[in-house]
């Protein structure tokens, strides 16, 4: 499908898919952003649907922020008062409108990768 942007994400340290973790996508323009997406991943980590489609995706960069501190505390994981991790934020870029963008995020209480996946 080309064209298109999803996320999932994957909690390492338990080692098994991050389940209701909310997530918003925003298109930069300069200083301003615009909310494109946003919701909770489903039960297999993922994003249920594209966060950009063929009709919304746009070159330029992008910030696709993930509440990893509430999901970890969702799921009574002690990360501290402020946590390490609150927000995860992740600044890319689209290039070719006709490709596949896929934003994974391996998650721990402490720490992330991430990486642009197929």
């Amino acid at each position: 499908m080309p064209g298109h942007l999803s996320t999932h994400v994957l909690d390492t340290a338990a080692g098994r898919p991050a389940a209701g973790i909310g997530y918003r996508l925003y298109a930069i323009d300069g200083d301003t952003r615009r909310l494109m997406a946003e919701g909770r991943t489903n039960a297999d980590g993922r994003a249920p649907e594209p966060l950009l489609t063929p009709k919304t995706i746009r070159s330029g960069p992008y910030s696709l922020e993930y509440d990893v501190a509430a999901y970890h505390r969702a799921a009574g994981v002690p990360v501290g008062d402020p946590p390490f991790l609150d927000i995860v934020t992740l600044r890319f870029n689209v290039t070719a409108l006709d490709q596949h963008y896929h934003v994974p995020l391996l998650l721990s209480p402490y720490g992330y990768t991430t990486y642009r996946g197929s």
